[in-house]
């Protein structure tokens, strides 16, 4: 479909439509190719565009702060909808974020009105919208733990609704809502403190840092700034002047082991690295590993392939894959497939990618 005719189908729904837009520039890695844009200010405009190209079965592509999509180099064929509805409400315990609200944006605001509970996830680039689909998490707090409701659009219905967390399927970095066109994300609600209390420190890193034991509180306001610092320092805030974050954050989840196979695959580990403190932490289904630890055991230290690659494994944090300036989609691949592969072969543990994919096969 051309533009013209994307113009015409769009016409009456409030959005505004651009032709050949660099994808590159809406996602935070900093590649994609070109493609017809449907800017939505509104969440009705993002409603009705949504529905006019459903129905008239034109493929879409939903972009918000594209913080953790990998585009490929040839761009999207069909219509990318920018979810730019960004409304911020206060109730006496909670906030409402349309779901293109800029998600720091809204943690901010939270602190800086006197409430707790979402500081821990300071510093993390994207949208409101896109925090319980992949079920956002940092620093020991994940979002379906404060998640009180979620505003969706049923595009097989067409009908607007609420949903609890609890029909999510809520997983780590995951929910039924990831991988799936069925829903959009109109708006999400959160459970706050009004103390102004933090949520308990759970975090050994950050706890270390605020002089506080594992189950304390601070204020929200000293949490939002150690965190800030702390992913600032592993180049997990956004900063255009600097290559390092030009990434979709960790590329890849930290492995969760099953309980019965955690001692064999602990050996294993062992057997290449000798006796040493390997990281592990306790999950619902098993024994969950470090990713970053992982990959730098297999040989790929930060900076790996070296300073005159495109793509390079970030200098600060070996979770990090990063564009120097001039990457393309396919060079983020090559080096993912490697580091995956690397770790496999070493390990016998395959590192899942946390970035939803278009275009593209890992």
């Amino acid at each position: 479909m051309s533009s013209e005719q994307v113009r015409d189908l769009l016409s009456g729904t409030g959005a505004t439509v651009r032709d050949g837009v660099r994808l590159a520039d809406l996602t935070t890695l900093r590649v994609g190719g070109p493609a017809t844009v449907a800017d939505c200010a509104s969440t009705d405009a993002l409603v009705a565009a949504v529905r006019a190209l459903d129905a008239a079965g034109v493929p879409l592509l939903l972009l918000a702060g594209g913080s953790n999509l990998l585009i490929d180099d040839a761009g999207f064929a069909g219509v990318v909808v920018r979810v730019a509805n960004d409304a911020v409400t206060f109730g006496a315990d909670s906030v409402l974020a349309e779901a293109g609200a800029n998600w720091d944006a809204v943690v901010a605001a939270t602190v800086d009105a006197g409430f707790g509970g979402l500081e821990c996830l300071s510093g993390i680039p994207g949208s409101a919208g896109a925090t319980p689909v992949q079920n956002v998490g940092a620093y020991g707090v994940e979002v379906d733990r404060l998640l009180r409701r979620i505003q969706l659009l049923d595009r097989t219905t067409g009908e607007i609704g609420w949903v609890e967390p609890a029909e999510l399927g809520f997983g780590y970095r995951t929910s039924v809502l990831k991988h799936r066109d069925r829903a959009v994300v109109l708006a999400v609600e959160f459970a706050l403190d009004p103390s102004g209390a933090s949520a308990p420190l759970r975090y050994g890193e950050l706890a270390r840092v605020l002089g506080a034991t594992d189950g304390e509180s601070r204020t929200a306001a000293q949490v939002r700034a150690a965190v800030l610092t702390l992913r600032a320092g592993k180049g997990m805030v956004l900063d255009a002047a600097d290559h390092d974050t030009w990434s979709a954050g960790s590329f890849f989840t930290n492995p969760v082991v099953p309980q019965a196979e955690a001692d064999q695959v602990l050996g294993k580990i062992r057997a290449h690295v000798g006796e040493v403190a390997i990281p592990t932490y306790p999950a619902p289904d098993g024994v969950k590993l470090s990713a970053g630890w992982l990959i730098e055991r297999a040989g790929f230290g930060k900076g790996f392939p070296g300073p005159d690659a495109a793509a390079r494994l970030s200098t600060k944090h070996t979770l990090a894959l990063t564009n120097r300036g001039a990457a393309t989609a396919t060079d983020l691949v090559e080096l993912a497939r490697t580091v995956r592969d690397g770790v496999a072969e070493r390990f016998g543990i395959r590192l899942v990618p946390e970035p939803v994919t278009v275009g593209i096969a890992l």
